[in-house]
């Protein structure tokens, strides 16, 4: 299971509106609930996360790291690393 930074929680509570049309949650356990639920990654880089859309099947193949940066699913945190959230 995937530990979440409290960083993390936040900066998805923040920015959860890019991949929902609704909040998912409203507090940081249900942040951490909801990440745990949908098996949220975080990687190291944006090689990670072009990494991890490859191994799920996703074409990544023609993007640039903006555009793979800019994804909906694609949270870039403040330590710069990048929490992934399929939706």
């Amino acid at each position: 299971m995937e530990e979440y930074s409290e960083e993390c929680l936040l900066t998805f509570l923040k920015k959860q509106d890019q991949l929902f049309d609704e909040p998912v949650a409203e507090t940081l356990p249900e942040a951490e609930a909801f990440l745990e639920d949908c098996m949220a990654v975080v990687t190291d880089s944006l090689d990670g996360v072009r990494g991890y859309f490859e191994e799920n099947g996703v074409d990544v193949e023609g993007m640039s790291d903006e555009e793979l940066e800019e994804a909906s699913e694609v949270f870039p945190l403040p330590d710069g690393r990048y929490l992934i959230v399929e939706g």
